[in-house]
């Protein structure tokens, strides 16, 4: 079954942290994802810029005729849903044209899955979400970063999730980067389909 958009608007919300104590911690691989397809088709993109009345950081484009948003919420994590039902209600987009990127201490670092119509599973940020816009019928892009040791750690998730990662780690982040960015592209191109991916 694929998430089918239209060609109204699609937002595409990545989640963090903005203070720059969080940058580059496991929880705001959110903002890393979207910066990294920022990068990719700024040529196609305005620069960002943080607007006050969405209380985010937000790029205007257009790719494959799709007119697109990108969003960085600056509510810190667990108030996202605020910021996003704001941008929802101003251009009136519709919840299937809703993609979150998020951190999934459930997933191993290097797995990407993408769903919908789940719970949060205790992610702050998507009961944020979930909470502000009374469902959860949105696609959701999860970027596991959970240490890869062959077994599931013990360490509680609201402490890992504010790690950085070492450097082989950044090597694995790096490609999950860059792996969603083509997955994105793509699924505007084609419609989402739940995916599960493992580099």
């Amino acid at each position: 079954m694929e998430f089918k958009i239209d060609l109204t608007m699609l937002l595409i919300v990545g989640l963090g942290n903005p203070d720059k104590k969080f940058k580059q911690t496991r929880h705001n691989i959110g903002f890393e994802i979207i910066d990294e397809f920022f990068l990719t088709y700024n040529s196609q993109f305005t620069d960002f810029k943080f607007d006050k009345k969405f209380n985010a950081e937000i790029s205007k484009g257009k790719i494959y005729k799709q007119k697109v948003i990108l969003a960085k919420p600056t509510t810190f994590m667990n108030e996202s849903g605020k910021s996003i039902k704001t941008l929802m209600d101003y251009y009136k987009i519709k919840i299937e044209n809703l993609w979150v990127i998020h951190d999934d201490s459930d997933l191993e670092l290097g797995t990407i899955r993408i769903n919908k119509e789940i719970s949060s599973a205790g992610h702050k940020g998507i009961q944020s979400i979930i909470d502000n816009l009374k469902t959860n019928k949105f696609a959701r892009f999860r970027i596991g970063i959970r240490p890869v040791t062959g077994r599931k750690s013990k360490e509680k998730a609201e402490k890992l999730v504010l790690k950085k990662f070492n450097q082989e780690e950044k090597e694995i982040i790096k490609k999950a980067a860059k792996k969603t960015v083509e997955l994105i592209l793509q699924e505007i191109r084609e419609g989402v389909s739940p995916t599960t991916i493992k580099l």
